[in-house]
This record gives C-alpha cells, sequence and structure tokens, in this order.
C-alpha cells in the first residue's frame, strides 16, 4: 500500500497515541492533535503533533477520532458526520451512536427495537426516587451513573445484597457526594454469568468478518477487589460471526448503516446458560482494547483502517489464538492527587532490561532524547502485550515481557486472562455460544 496520511484527533483527553505511533512506524504520515491541556505532551517524540487539526483537514486520507467527548461534552459523533458529508474518510461516530454510551436508556431502547433482550433496568435523574424504587423492590442491582460523570469508573456499583441494602447506603453517599455532578443513574438488575464483550468492526455499510471477543478487568487489584478503574487488563481472541455477535452487534447492522457509522463498536453483555444479556455499548475504541487488538492484527494496520473509512471491506488477517494486555501504572492511580503524582510519577523514566520492545506499547508516555518517560498526569504510561496458542501462552508472554520493565512505583494486576483458564472459557462452550452463527 501506498504512503497515506492520517490525522488523529484527540478532542478531550489523548487516547489514541498508540495506534497513531503503530500506523507512523509503518511508513505513512501522521499527524496527531490533543485537546486537553494537561496531555498535550503525551506522545512526544513518538508521533508528529499539530495545534490546530481543522486546518488539516484536507491534507488527510483519513481521520480518525479517538472517543465521543469534546472536553465535557458530547460532540465527536456530530464532527464525524460532518466531515462524512463533506466528502472526508473518517473513522467516527454519529450524534446518536454517541448517545449510546451517554444515555443508557436510549441504548436500551435501541437494543429492544431491533429484537435485542435486555436486563430490567429504569433510569432516574432523583437520587430519592431510586432509593424508595429499590425500597419497593429489594433486590441485588448495579448503580451506572449517566452523562459525563460516568468516566469517573469508580462510581460504577455492582450490588452484593439481595434485599438492596448495600446499594440503597451507596445511592445515599452519592447524592451528598456527587448530586451536583450526577445528572442521572440507571438501575440496572444483577444477573451472575461469564461477563464478555462483543467487538466489531463497522465500515458505513457492514461488519467485517473477524469479530473480536474481549474480557476486561476493571477493578484495581487481583481478584477483582478494589476500586472500579477504567480498566486493568484484556483478554481476547477472534472469531467468525457466531451466536453471541448474531444475537447482540448482528441485530443492529442496518440501524448502524443508516447512521453510516465507521470504526469499532462493543457491547459488554453477561452471559448464562438462560441468556445474553446486554449491559453497555462502547461505540468508539476501547482503552486499552484497541491496543491490543493492534497487536493482534498479522495485517497492515494503516491499511486496515484506510480501506475501513473508506467503506471498503478490508482483508485483515489477525492472530488465531489468545491475546493478553496488561495496563500499567503508577501512584496515585485511579484516584486523582496531584502531590503524590508529582513526587512519585511524573517524568519518571521508563528502562528496559532487554533491547526488545515486542508487545510493548504506549499510552501516557513521551520520548526524550532516546529515553522513555511518562507523560501527562494519568499515571498509565504503557500497556504490554502477549499472544499465544492458548490463554496461558499468552499470559507468559505477556508476563514475560513485564518482567523486562523498570519504572519506580509501577504496579499492575497480575491475573489477567486467569478468569478464562479457571472456568468461563469452558462455560461459553458448554452454554452453546461460541459455535458458528445459525
Amino acid at each position: 500500500m501506498d504512503t497515506k496520511r492520517f490525522l488523529f484527533v484527540s478532542a478531550d483527553a489523548a487516547l489514541i497515541t498508540d495506534l497513531a505511533w503503530q500506523i507512523h512506524e509503518e511508513g505513512h504520515d501522521v499527524k496527531y492533535y490533543i485537546e486537553a491541556d494537561p496531555d498535550k505532551e503525551i506522545g512526544d517524540g513518538f508521533v508528529p503533533k499539530i495545534d490546530d487539526w481543522r486546518s488539516n483537514v484536507e491534507w488527510a486520507d483519513v481521520i480518525i477520532f479517538d472517543d465521543i467527548w469534546v472536553g465535557p461534552e458530547l460532540g465527536t459523533g456530530a464532527l464525524a458526520q460532518e466531515l462524512r458529508e463533506s466528502g472526508n474518510a473518517v473513522v467516527g461516530g454519529t450524534s446518536n451512536t454517541d448517545r449510546l454510551e451517554d444515555d443508557r436508556g436510549y441504548a436500551m431502547e435501541v437494543l429492544e427495537e431491533h429484537g435485542v433482550h435486555t436486563i430490567e433496568h429504569r433510569e432516574f435523574r432523583d437520587f430519592d426516587d431510586g432509593i424508595a424504587f429499590v425500597e419497593r423492590n429489594p433486590a441485588a442491582y448495579v448503580i451506572k451513573p449517566l452523562g459525563e460523570v460516568q468516566n469517573v469508573k469508580r462510581l460504577l456499583y455492582v450490588g452484593n445484597e439481595s434485599d438492596g441494602s448495600d446499594v440503597i447506603d451507596v445511592l445515599k453517599a452519592y447524592k451528598k457526594a456527587w448530586g451536583h455532578r450526577m445528572k442521572g443513574f440507571q438501575l440496572q438488575r444483577k444477573v451472575d454469568g461469564v461477563e464478555i464483550a462483543v467487538c466489531g468492526f463497522f465500515n458505513g455499510e457492514t461488519f467485517i468478518d473477524q469479530v473480536n471477543f474481549n474480557f476486561e478487568h476493571k477493578r484495581l487489584f487481583p481478584g477483582n477487589i478494589g476500586p472500579q478503574t477504567g480498566e486493568m487488563g484484556t483478554s481476547m481472541f477472534w472469531s467468525g460471526q457466531n451466536k453471541l455477535f448474531s444475537e447482540t452487534l448482528g441485530k443492529l447492522e442496518d440501524w448502524l448503516a443508516e447512521e453510516g457509522y465507521v470504526g469499532s463498536i462493543d457491547i459488554n453483555c453477561i452471559v448464562n446458560k438462560t441468556g445474553i444479556y446486554p449491559l453497555e455499548f462502547t461505540p468508539r475504541f476501547g482503552y486499552p482494547t484497541i491496543t491490543l487488538q493492534e497487536e493482534s492484527f498479522e495485517s497492515p494496520t494503516g491499511q486496515f483502517f484506510y480501506e475501513l473509512a473508506h467503506g471498503n471491506d478490508p482483508d485483515l488477517v489477525v492472530h488465531r489464538g489468545f491475546q493478553v494486555g496488561v495496563r500499567v501504572v503508577l501512584p496515585p492511580f485511579p484516584f486523582e492527587d496531584e502531590k503524590t503524582y508529582d513526587e512519585n510519577s511524573r517524568n519518571a523514566a521508563v528502562v528496559f532490561e532487554s533491547d526488545s520492545r515486542g508487545g510493548i506499547h504506549i499510552e501516557d508516555a513521551k520520548l526524550v532524547d532516546g529515553q522513555w518517560r511518562v507523560a501527562g498526569n494519568n499515571g498509565m504510561p504503557l500497556v504490554v502485550t502477549g499472544k499465544g496458542e492458548t490463554m496461558g501462552k499468552a499470559r507468559a508472554q505477556c508476563y514475560d515481557r513485564l518482567d523486562d520493565i523498570l519504572i519506580p512505583n509501577l504496579y499492575y494486576r497480575d491475573d489477567i486472562g486467569e478468569r478464562w483458564i479457571d472456568g468461563d472459557g469452558d462455560r461459553l462452550q458448554a452454554w452453546g455460544y461460541l459455535g458458528p452463527s445459525a
């Protein structure tokens, strides 16, 4: 493929740095714009940067948005629509697909309208109304904040008590601490089973044949305990359009085509022997999911996104096995404390004990005089990945690579991928979800 021009746009926080770097490393021309001031140094030395993305629109063969947010507001979907209508090739959503993530009630309506079974749920704009509902309908619920505040991942709460008493206590606490910012919340009935996300790539008209199935690990500590984070690690594999796909994302194909959606879209589900229960959408790249997906691409990444953005059917070749990715973090992640960050993490050097950089991907990092350093304010410098014929082999490669990295005060989860080995894979196979589509 000839050299193409890629414009990456982070209209809020810098998230897409690694994909921009990988495509730049393949020999394509890349320009990267970051809106958020604290993140502007992220990617320095790895990726060419610009200060104004709009003046580079006509330069680009492909424009790639990394998220749905323009600052604290929804907006990249509308921008992507505007650019596509002007004849530009864009990887990005639409105003309606942005709403799938921001407005959980709307997301459930879209699913139900297209024949997808959903979990019992209800939205509230008033904390007292939610508390009264749980008192009248005692059960275990999941609290899911609505709007921009849902990005504060530790606010998602999964209830444990069958009478809902813990959910009531948490809602009372949230009313005091977050009532000024949380515009509402959804209560979703808790369902037990295997949590798995179905991720497809859409070219504006149809899904590509390869479907990604991934398992998120959102809590900070091994054993799935501690505060919620954006993500501590992901395990995954690729397959065809099987039952899990056809019963979820596959039912939305016509709707996404009407929208003109282009890019990655993910729906997280709970699966058990009685059914598939969608939980939430990610109508954009997932992080660090996209990093691990890049690692599993065995055909050129730039060519894939060029073809996808131009409405073609990319000839994507992926690793036929399992993949594991681990996020390396630094204090005070996942919390914000400027003094702690300044003392322990800011500008910290990333030292490698070997010359190999295989499977090493950047998040909040920069390159200064040949030295990898931590950048930004978030304390998420790296994602380390591994692949293998089995989940165990993928884990072994990933953690062997992690052993070669030295950053003072780094920490990470050491159990990514274990759930599959401990029985999730067997259960999904036994329930008939991983076979070919009917």
